[in-house]
């Protein structure tokens, strides 16, 4: 087997075992109840990727027949609406089918022609990453209670070697200059998908950004001050979802002191904007955000990553599980940027103030609907990834969308300003 052949077969199996580590402890209602209206069972996952593998690689790639083709309207992503997902067959007879699909695309692959269907396996493999973090999120919903206690969705093939400390050093509060530059956004390499592409260049003004993401000690200080009961801190859009959610603190909240230097987690993107606004500075935009992760001080492209090329390791962030929840927001100087930005990778998603929208050129892969459906402006892009991102499906390039409402994902935020210290107005925001 080509070292090509090799490396893939690890990556997609490494996938695998750390998508399969999350059903070891599954009670039977994490498995096939719904956690939350807006997410599936975590067993409809489970089929769903089954499906999807034997769909693209047995189906679509070696024009074998759908081996999955009885469950297609159950496991289907338009098969089914969410809450009719709940009766599903039981574990061990989704696990055969998981195990069943994938003995048939190791035998294809071995004839495959890599070199022509190489960026749609990979696709597959970040399919899968996707899915493995909402099985995280789903069993988070189902164990964590809201706004109350603590929990860990951990994952063995990602363990830290090194117990993590209770407290840390205080990170640096001030925040970073970016002077202004121009950068090439997005990503051509053949993992890069479709809403990451066209690469093109883009002018990004001088800007200030936090070092790291909002913490929750920094967070309390917006509820303290009652900020969920004021509007002045909220936009239009933002105060009128407040009204009918009546929420009071972040989903994932722990009242904990270990917790204080760990980013908050579990706001939607109106919380985020509201505590910016209590503050005094603003969300970056998608390019901003890129600017910083992916570009050095001095506006050399770094590569996918703060680091440079290579993937993310355990000891420059928070991903893949390692931990089962965030960690203090300067655990991982590693990571950094030499500029002394801090978890850009990993920890938390980040919300930003850009919509989803379409790149110059933009084509769709691999079908009309993956990236294209949502590019309808009601949807804010996140980026960064969080502690129960696969590396596969992380790089500082890649663009995640959700409605600005949705606070289950785990997503946090940090905070920039304009190098005059303007700000926009709430309305200039929406």
């Amino acid at each position: 087997m080509s070292e090509q052949r090799q490396q893939l077969r690890h990556h997609l199996e490494a996938c695998r075992a750390s998508t399969l580590q999350l059903t070891a402890s599954l009670t039977p209602a994490e498995y096939d109840q719904q956690a939350h209206p807006d997410f599936s069972p975590v067993g409809w996952h489970l089929g769903h990727i089954a499906l999807t593998e034997s769909r693209w690689i047995l189906q679509h790639l070696a024009g074998a027949d759908c081996p999955l083709a009885a469950y297609h309207q159950l496991f289907a992503a338009d098969g089914l609406p969410k809450a009719a997902r709940q009766h599903l067959p039981d574990l061990p007879q989704v696990l055969e089918l998981l195990q069943a699909v994938r003995q048939r695309v190791w035998g294809y692959l071995g004839i495959a022609p890599l070199d022509q269907q190489l960026r749609l396996w990979l696709w597959l493999l970040q399919h899968e990453c996707q899915h493995a973090e909402t099985i995280s999120l789903v069993l988070a919903l189902h164990r964590h209670p809201v706004g109350n206690g603590e929990f860990k969705i951990q994952n063995s093939e990602f363990k830290v070697s090194t117990p993590l400390p209770v407290s840390c050093p205080a990170a640096p509060a001030a925040p970073v200059y970016l002077p202004p530059t121009t950068v090439t956004l997005g990503y051509d390499g053949v993992e890069g998908l479709d809403n990451e592409r066209p690469v093109h260049r883009v002018k990004v003004k001088g800007f200030w950004l936090d070092p790291y993401p909002v913490t929750q000690g920094e967070f309390r200080g917006f509820m303290a001050a009652g900020g969920y009961a004021h509007s002045d801190y909220w936009s239009p859009q933002g105060w009128a979802w407040q009204q009918r959610a009546q929420v009071s603190r972040p989903r994932y909240w722990c009242d904990q002191p270990a917790r204080e230097d760990h980013p908050v987690c579990g706001v939607s993107y109106y919380e985020a904007e509201a505590y910016a606004t209590f503050v005094g500075k603003r969300l970056p935009t998608e390019v901003e955000w890129e600017r910083a992760a992916g570009w050095s001080a001095v506006g050399d492209q770094l590569g996918p990553y703060p680091w440079g090329q290579a993937l993310p390791q355990i000891h420059q962030a928070n991903l893949g599980g390692q931990v089962g929840q965030t960690t203090p927001v300067h655990h991982y100087p590693a990571g950094q940027t030499d500029l002394g930005i801090r978890d850009l990778i990993g920890n938390v998603w980040e919300w930003t103030a850009s919509w989803f929208e379409p790149y110059p050129g933009f084509q769709s892969f691999p079908y009309g609907g993956y990236s294209a459906a949502y590019f309808d402006r009601q949807h804010r892009v996140l980026r960064g990834g969080s502690w129960a991102t696969r590396p596969w499906a992380l790089r500082s390039t890649l663009r995640n969308w959700y409605h600005p409402y949705v606070r289950e994902i785990f997503a946090g935020f940090r905070c920039a300003q304009d190098a005059d210290g303007s700000l926009p107005t709430l309305r200039e925001r929406r």
